[in-house]
């Protein structure tokens, strides 16, 4: 696997360049739920730097789980093209969640290479976008890029240069180390920002939520497509972390997702179905009362198997 630094694609007029000597087209795609705070300079600087300065972008998409504190309007007024997730493919059903917007982008983005990066990001520069383009621009046999960096972390103790991701070094790195040791590679395997060749998303299935990323990362060395992934370091990223409760809910959909695999990939056999209610309890002093949450992970199926 080929690991670079993201200043090696500093130049973007070079990139630009190269993106027409080739024909090529490039889609960025972001999901957003609530994120006012830091949607606009995240689309102004995509807008600014590649699709004015540079012609580096073709298209930039925002699609929305229904905000409700002015993100899609926010992101329209700034430049982005902006739809509801709800909106994309109103026929068929309609689920809620990250990996449900991703899936929907591509029926909506035309460009040959899709770049996906989170609109949570509180330190967002260019190099989140020309990172992960200069790989699959500079080297036709890199087919999927995946970002890594520091998370720092800000709890109650205030803020750490390290410390965040807990749920990928928690839960997700001891069970890659268990069942898929290969993809132990990756960094940050649960990075929201990467970038791929359209035909390697659309051979892809899509967890509708949190376990989009994971499943990926799995379902491309299934089918034998690790040796043309790269990472790049993106120095750091900073958002807002998220509670103990939030990253219950976050693993329980990891969880899903990862045993269906075991089972497909013949690595163990459920003796029963897979529950998508979380459980929880409370005690308020008098009594412990229950908290059930239903939290499904279904998938949308690949857009063209491989």
């Amino acid at each position: 696997m080929k690991v670079f630094h993201h200043t090696r694609f500093s130049h973007v007029d070079e990139l630009a360049a190269i993106k027409r000597g080739r024909k090529l087209t490039v889609s960025v795609c972001i999901p957003t739920l609530n994120e006012a705070k830091t949607i606009r300079p995240i689309v102004r600087s995509i807008r600014e730097e590649f699709m004015g300065r540079y012609e580096l972008v073709d298209e930039l998409w925002v699609i929305d789980s229904g905000s409700t504190d002015g993100t899609r309007e926010i992101a329209a007024e700034t430049g982005a093209s902006v739809r509801l997730a709800t909106e994309i493919l109103p026929d068929g059903s309609a689920f809620r969640g990250k990996g449900e917007n991703l899936w929907k982008a591509l029926h909506v983005a035309k460009g040959d290479l899709v770049c996906f990066v989170d609109g949570d990001i509180a330190n967002f520069t260019p190099s989140f976008v020309t990172g992960l383009l200069g790989p699959l621009l500079t080297d036709p046999e890199i087919n999927y890029v995946k970002a890594f960096y520091e998370r720092p972390f800000a709890g109650p103790r205030g803020f750490h240069p390290t410390g965040g991701g807990r749920v990928s070094e928690i839960l997700v790195r001891p069970l890659l180390s268990l069942f898929y040791p290969e993809l132990t590679v990756f960094l940050q395997p649960l990075a929201g920002e990467y970038a791929a060749r359209r035909e390697v998303f659309e051979s892809l299935p899509f967890p509708t939520g949190y376990g989009v990323e994971l499943a990926h990362l799995i379902d491309l060395a299934q089918l034998g497509k690790l040796p043309s992934t790269a990472q790049v370091d993106l120095d750091e990223r900073i958002h807002r972390n998220r509670s103990d409760k939030e990253l219950g809910r976050m693993a329980f959909g990891l969880l899903q997702v990862l045993f269906r695999r075991l089972e497909r990939d013949g690595k163990l056999r459920l003796a029963t179905p897979l529950p998508d209610v979380l459980r929880a309890w409370q005690f308020d002093g008098g009594a412990l009362t229950e908290l059930a949450q239903a939290t499904p992970e279904p998938e949308r199926p690949a857009i063209r198997p491989a």
